[in-house]
């Protein structure tokens, strides 16, 4: 096998709980963004426009979805003979399967397959993140400073700081310190959960931590911390593009109407950094000349009679004479029927909101705004007739007529 320079490894395995009900059946990166996009897009089509090569996806957590839309990887141009994407599920042993204990943990089990491309240099990714990136810059970083590690950081606010894991960096980009959520952050510089480490020092740092009962497996938590224990020297890579970690349903929807914000950057069809999608083919989408459809972004196969405004409408929904939506996402198949009302809400893949629904509420109608959230409704669900869903509140069963949650 000839020796391939950088292996990627995606850790895609998460259950991504905080998004309820749309994770009940699909592994979080599996979930739909932008109208034609999987989240798990973003660091594939990353990979192959920075020419890296040879992926390893890491999965666990509702997988088959997952596996099915990665297939060989030839939406990306991964399928290669030499290198390519790899679907990695927990390690098979002759007892059973152990499941991945944590990041580290994920990585420690798939030693073997690493091994196999001889490295010099391992990137660590994440499945959960909306962005576009050059991993070769960051590489070319890497190998200039000699560090055993590089960490990606964001400049992020005072007030967020404490949300993340802070990098503590001198002057010249040397990390000294790596706190977990600071109650008094010393920086704003927050890792992204994308790594670049020499492939022998990191190795050494995953075995030495498997070894340790008392440690959790992960890379915030354990291996960074380790490093700059024993001396190693660390530096931060600075990223100052859109980044957004899509984790809760505040943050998905936020992330995919970004794409309607002018302000927001966020080019998916530029042809130097294309965003790759494994998509069907459907004939285009039909607007009757009755709809109203402003400042929305309409996928294929979409049949739109009534109003639509600042929304995302995924491929093949369905929208009635009649009915409106306002500030929302609408995924696959999802329809939306006469006289039905959706605003500041997701409707998950075919879901069904029956005629005079009406499914959550705008910032303004709700009388705390402590309470205000965007309204969901799950794969499948339907929302009967003149049922009413409210603002925050979360659709996991189908609604009778009239029926108010």
């Amino acid at each position: 096998m000839k020796k391939t320079e950088c292996v990627a490894m995606l850790l895609a395995g998460g259950q991504g709980s905080r998004l309820g009900v749309l994770t009940k059946n699909v592994a979080k990166p599996a979930v739909p963004y932008g109208g034609k996009y999987r989240i798990i897009d973003f660091p594939l089509s990353n990979c192959i426009n920075s020419g890296i090569e040879t992926v390893g996806v890491l999965t666990q957590y509702q997988p088959l979805e997952l596996n099915d839309y990665i297939g060989s990887g030839k939406t990306w141009d991964l399928d290669r003979q030499n290198g390519g994407v790899h679907v990695l599920p927990p390690y098979q042993k002759s007892t059973g399967s152990d499941w991945y204990k944590g990041t580290a943990n994920a990585i420690y089990q798939n030693i073997p397959f690493i091994e196999k491309y001889n490295p010099q240099y391992v990137l660590i990714l994440s499945g959960d993140h909306i962005y576009k990136m050059d991993y070769s810059k960051m590489l070319k970083q890497h190998k200039a400073t000699g560090a055993a590690g590089t960490i990606a950081v964001l400049d992020v606010s005072l007030e967020e700081a404490s949300r993340f894991g802070i990098m503590n960096a001198n002057s010249d980009g040397t990390i000294y310190e790596f706190e977990e959520k600071p109650k008094n952050p010393k920086s704003t510089l927050a890792s992204m959960g994308i790594y670049v480490f020499d492939w022998q020092k990191l190795k050494r740092f995953l075995c030495e931590d498997e070894k340790n009962k008392n440690s959790s497996n992960d890379f915030g938590k354990d291996i960074i911390p380790a490093m700059l224990n024993s001396g190693e020297k660390m530096c931060v890579y600075r990223f100052d593009d859109y980044w957004k970690d899509v984790g809760t349903i505040e943050s998905l929807w936020d992330a995919n109407l970004d794409l309607l914000n002018p302000n927001i950057d966020l080019n998916l069809s530029d042809p130097n950094w294309k965003i790759y999608s494994k998509t069907r083919s459907l004939p285009p989408q039909y607007i009757s000349g009755d709809a109203r459809v402003e400042n929305a972004l309409i996928a294929d196969g979409c049949n739109i009679y009534g109003n639509v405004d600042f929304s995302i409408l995924f491929n093949s929904v369905e929208v009635e004479k009649g009915a409106a939506v306002m500030y929302s996402l609408v995924m696959p198949g999802a329809k939306i029927k006469s006289g039905a009302m959706v605003k500041y809400a997701i409707i998950a893949e075919n879901a069904v909101v029956e005629e005079g629904a009406t499914v959550g509420e705008s910032p303004e109608e709700t009388e705390n705004l402590d309470s205000w959230g965007i309204a969901l409704v799950g794969d499948g669900k339907v929302v009967g007739k003149n049922a009413v869903v409210g603002a925050k509140a979360v659709v996991t069963k189908n609604l009778k007529e009239g029926e108010r949650v």
